[in-house]
């Protein structure tokens, strides 16, 4: 017998005409649910974003000694690390969904994810060579990868369609929070350790809620079989058999490629533009943030909760991708810090509304009901493969645009500003939700 709560009882697969909205029977997910959610993605999301906003880029520059090393550096670190979190969590994905545990499906890999991923986060801060932040940085990649898209699978379970909206909005502010609080610890933290420890010993705390309020129940009977054909699967998708999710995917990936290169290397664009030092971009990143954050903050849930109402997703997808761009092109034309936090600003506001409605809309459109979790780690893989792709090309797109008269960061965030235009424009290929 079907769980009403279950995957397969909450979304139809997808394919053309299909009706996509979903059939959970539950009136209203428990408040107190999305509370700890809410916590969880946060811990996560600060032990994460810390280190690739500020951290990173603070630590291989003090191991390398010169900015020019620790761009190339950065570059491979994050890039691997990234490859390492976008494989993880569909593959974690699909084994939540397959879990046998008396814990349940989801929480063994909260838990372990979590933790795994903070014990990481030490290693990194005491390492004192390149290769030990790589290899440490892409453990802590998989660890807080696993435990994110168990927290998120939990969202197919648990909310019912005409407030997905509203709790994708309110998760979609954790990030931009984590990112707020992650900028006030490097500049109130001294030294390597405290700035990756104690954001990781952060999410283990943050986790607790969850672990401890979430319902989820065992699995029932005998799981399905994991091998090798399997593990394959579960890192390939095929776009014909299910065209809406994978414009929802492609949308995902243009528009998080805009924004991913700002993150990465922005205390190095805000170091060579304005000659600011270590203390300087600290301060700058912090001011930059709380502008960010607070527009982000206003524009995620009035997104959600707008399109929920009006029920559609599409146009908030696509304008939110617009003023991205338009943020991004501030940004690259910048003549001083003021225009940078306008800028800043103004890509907080689209990247809030763009992060709850996309979830919302890709929620709609699952296409594999009993396998909603490894789904979602596809989706995820789209939203963090421009995390590997981005510092990957980066050096060499900043290296290209210095012999311009634009400048090499210029050319790097105009590329940014023309991927997350062309996102806003993929949406509208997706035919199953308006």
């Amino acid at each position: 017998m079907t769980d009403p709560l279950s995957p397969a009882a909450s979304v139809e697969a997808d394919g053309p005409g299909t009706d996509m909205s979903r059939h959970n029977t539950r009136v209203r997910e428990p408040r107190s649910y999305v509370a700890a959610l809410a916590l969880s993605y946060f811990g996560s999301y600060l032990a994460l974003m810390t280190p690739v906003m500020f951290a990173l880029a603070f630590k291989l520059q003090h191991i390398t000694g010169t900015t020019e090393s620790a761009t190339q550096a950065l570059g491979l670190v994050a890039g691997s690390g990234a490859i390492v979190g976008m494989i993880a969590q569909p593959v974690v994905g699909r084994l939540s969904d397959r879990t046998r545990s008396s814990l349940g499906r989801r929480r063994p890999w909260l838990l372990g994810g979590t933790l795994v991923g903070a014990a990481a986060l030490g290693c990194v801060g005491v390492a004192d060579t390149v290769p030990l932040v790589l290899v440490a940085w892409c453990v802590a990649q998989g660890g807080f990868g696993a435990a994110l898209i168990a927290a998120q699978a939990t969202i197919p379970d648990r909310v019912p369609t005409r407030r997905l909206g509203l709790v994708s909005g309110i998760i979609g502010i954790t990030t931009p929070l984590a990112i707020l609080v992650g900028s006030v610890l490097v500049t109130v933290l001294s030294g390597d350790l405290a700035r990756f420890l104690v954001p990781g010993l952060a999410a283990i705390v943050l986790a607790i809620p969850l672990l401890a309020l979430l319902e989820d129940p065992p699995l029932q009977g005998t799981p399905p079989p994991y091998g090798v054909r399997e593990f394959v699967s579960s890192v390939a998708f095929d776009p014909r058999a299910h065209p809406n999710f994978s414009w929802v995917m492609a949308s995902r990936f243009l528009v998080m490629f805009g924004y991913a290169g700002i993150g990465t290397f922005f205390p190095f664009f805000l170091g060579e533009r304005f000659h600011l030092g270590e203390t300087d971009v600290a301060q700058a990143i912090l001011v930059v943030n709380v502008v960010a954050v607070v527009c982000l903050s206003l524009s995620a849930p009035i997104g959600g909760i707008v399109s929920d109402r009006i029920g559609k997703r599409r146009p908030f997808v696509a304008v939110a991708g617009l003023i991205m761009a338009a943020g991004l092109l501030a940004l690259a034309l910048a003549p001083s810090l003021a225009v940078v936090v306008v800028a800043q600003g103004i890509i907080g506001l689209g990247l809030g509304a763009f992060m709850s409605v996309d979830q919302a809309l890709a929620v709609q459109v699952l296409p594999n009901p009993d396998d909603n979790a490894k789904d979602l780690g596809l989706l995820a893989l789209a939203g963090t493969l421009p995390q590997s792709v981005g510092p990957a090309i980066a050096p060499v797109v900043i290296g290209l645009g210095s012999a311009t008269s634009l400048g090499g960061y210029a050319a790097w965030y105009i590329l940014g500003a023309l991927a997350s235009l062309a996102g806003a424009l993929a949406i509208y290929r997706v035919r199953a939700v308006r």
